[in-house]
């Protein structure tokens, strides 16, 4: 794997980003969680992140809470009120689209993060999960093919 590749080769662009501003209430974001497989939600104000959403922070959020349960009108109503600010995470770590791929998986070793933002110029150009480091690993050719091991069909 060429760790001193650049971020942007494995990066999911911010044209195909979901994103939320800071006042966006959590009935949206909710939405999002429950449409898409991804596990983070990028905050923006215009196109400059000022924080991100987890999976995590929303169920957090939640409190166990079921929308499902005898509770459900209130709970929909909580979600109505809060904003994505309210639980948005704001101390980032942020690559930028240059970084090398080793930096990121440097602070994904070192750190709780499991999404990066990459910014240029302060704005929101994609982001970086450790499941994008996987699919390059796995995307990747082997050097000597003729090595690899194939199991018998």
């Amino acid at each position: 794997m060429n760790t001193f590749a650049l971020v942007s080769t494995i990066m999911t662009p911010h044209t195909a980003l979901v994103t939320v501003n800071p006042d966006e209430n959590l009935a949206q974001v909710k939405e999002i969680f429950d449409s898409h497989k991804f596990h983070h939600i990028p905050v923006v104000h215009f196109r400059d992140i000022v924080g991100i959403i987890s999976k995590t922070d929303f169920m957090y959020f939640l409190g166990g809470a079921s929308l499902y349960d005898d509770d459900r009108f209130e709970n929909e109503s909580r979600l109505k009120r809060a904003k994505a600010k309210d639980i948005m995470t704001t101390g980032l770590a942020k690559l930028e689209p240059d970084d090398r791929i080793n930096v990121a998986l440097e602070v994904f070793c070192k750190n709780w993060f499991h999404a990066l933002p990459v910014v240029k110029d302060g704005e929101l150009v994609g982001i970086v999960t450790p499941f994008d480091v996987m699919k390059y690993m796995l995307d990747e050719k082997p050097k000597f093919p003729h090595m690899v091991y194939e199991p018998e069909s």
